[in-house]
């Protein structure tokens, strides 16, 4: 954690503290694809690569990024048109 992705998390996920934000980095950064800004994602590009950006559109959580978000990250990351988003499991 820098100061700079806990400045971040703290800010999009603000109903937790950012170390708890930020261990789970899969729902951490759905959260960030559907409520950080552009500067917020320049900052989080530089540590996290593409592959891993794919890997938490694969296993982002039910729920969290809407539907423009999901279209735009998976267009960024080379997939068009977009899978499905995902579902809750009843």
């Amino acid at each position: 954690m820098t100061p700079e992705t806990s400045r971040i998390a703290r800010r999009i996920i603000w109903f937790e503290p950012p170390s708890a934000a930020l261990s789970d980095p899969v729902r951490f950064m759905a959260y960030a694809m559907a409520r950080a800004t552009h500067e917020d994602m320049q900052v989080l590009r530089r540590y996290v690569p593409l592959e891993d950006l794919v890997e938490a559109l694969d296993r982002a959580p039910p729920g969290i990024i809407d539907t423009r978000s999901w279209a735009y990250w998976n267009l960024i990351a080379g997939r068009y048109p977009a899978p499905p988003l995902p579902k809750r499991q009843l």
